[in-house]
């Protein structure tokens, strides 16, 4: 993505800039104000930030939404960031649903498609990707040159321009694929691992709010996990930082999707519930819904796959130490079910044992995190952009 330079600092104009940026920044923070409040929360002058809000105003990064009513004297004007300077779109491809929204600059979801994702191509699933993004667009009252960042959620490690690690999606791996989603979508369009964007969302709005150093695991067709090391997303050095489906695990099974994904993921879950008599299961869902039940052979499957999944968190717990594990994910997202055995399988295997929370964002979870990523964008990019600043 690119961004206009700002002018030297130490300069009028530069100066100019820092104090209109400050202002921003206070509004953002803090929500509306009036000029003397920020005036007091910046440590800049009356004069400065009311010449910063007059520009902020001009180039509509800013508005007025009324006076102040109580206390003694004159009332005052207060300022709020204006929410429709930008918009970013946020899109989350599975390999069962396709989620697509469109955020203004204060969060606000104010379109959404949620649809099947039918698609047995790449090309395919780049063409309707395509569609439900201008569908939802065309929803909020925007076109897609309308959109400041653009952020698709997908499994697999975004590197050289290509997916990889990505067996779940077909055809998702051949080269040249994220050059084929750019021009479908257009410029300042972010590619991001969907545990990553997870991790995201949950920090940004769930479970992870305030935690500095977390998981998210996610279990569902596959295995995957975000990483949050000092409050910031951990990709590692080739972007595969979290890509735990490849872990060694005890199996006869060589699989390109790796042994621990194979035998932990969904379809490891149904193969096992037929195993134990419970034929009449299509998918990990059925098996949850009659362990939720109670029936015992479906709790049965349900405690293996905890135990499982435990070997995932004392191998993360050894080498991150994280302070806490997110659980989510079609699979994960059964924590109430998950957890007991999973704690005390977790409890034979290591004495570094993390608290284990369900996530709270549910299959909402990558869709947030892609448009936490592109509102930290966007809102640098709106500044950035919103033209020469004139003396």
């Amino acid at each position: 993505m690119t961004v206009r330079k700002s002018p030297q600092v130490g300069t009028p104009a530069g100066m100019r800039v820092l104090n209109q940026r400050a202002v921003l920044d206070r509004l953002r923070r803090g929500g509306p104000a009036t000029r003397p409040q920020i005036a007091k929360d910046t440590g800049l002058s009356k004069p400065t930030v009311g010449q910063a809000l007059l520009d902020l105003e001009q180039h509509r990064l800013v508005r007025p939404i009324g006076r102040t009513t109580a206390g003694p004297g004159r009332s005052a004007m207060v300022y709020e960031v204006n929410p429709a300077a930008g918009h970013v779109l946020g899109v989350d491809i599975g390999r069962q649903r396709i989620r697509v929204a469109v955020a203004d600059l204060a969060g606000s979801v104010i379109a959404r498609v949620d649809e099947r994702n039918r698609c047995r191509t790449a090309g395919a699933l780049v063409r309707t990707v395509r569609d439900l993004a201008v569908r939802t667009v065309s929803d909020a009252g925007l076109s897609l040159s309308d959109l400041v960042v653009k952020v698709v959620g997908t499994p697999g490690v975004p590197r050289d321009r290509t997916l990889h690690h990505a067996p779940n999606l077909p055809g998702w791996e051949r080269p040249g694929l994220l050059d084929e989603l750019e021009t479908s979508l257009g410029p300042d369009l972010v590619v991001e691992n969907d545990a990553n964007l997870a991790a995201v969302g949950e920090h940004t709005y769930g479970a992870g709010r305030g935690v500095d150093v977390f998981v998210c695991v996610t279990v569902g067709t596959g295995i995957g996990m975000g990483i949050v090391v000092d409050g910031r997303l951990f990709r590692g050095a080739h972007g595969a930082a979290g890509e735990v489906g490849y872990l060694p695990y005890p199996s006869d099974v060589d699989s390109t999707r790796g042994r621990l994904e194979s035998a932990v993921a969904a379809e490891s879950v149904v193969a096992s519930a037929r195993c134990q008599g419970l034929g009449g299961v299509k998918s990990a869902r059925d098996v949850f819904a009659l362990a939720r039940g109670g029936d015992t052979r479906a709790l049965d499957v349900v405690r293996d796959e905890a135990e499982r999944l435990a070997f995932v968190v004392a191998s993360v717990a050894a080498v991150i130490d994280p302070e806490l594990v997110v659980l989510g994910g079609g699979i994960g997202g059964n924590a109430e079910l998950l957890g007991p055995p999973l704690e005390a399988a977790l409890a034979r295997l290591t004495p570094l044992t993390p608290r284990i929370v369900a996530g709270e964002l549910g299959d909402g979870a990558v869709l947030s995190g892609a448009v936490a990523m592109g509102l930290a964008a966007a809102r640098d990019l709106v500044f950035d952009r919103r033209g020469t600043v004139t003396l």
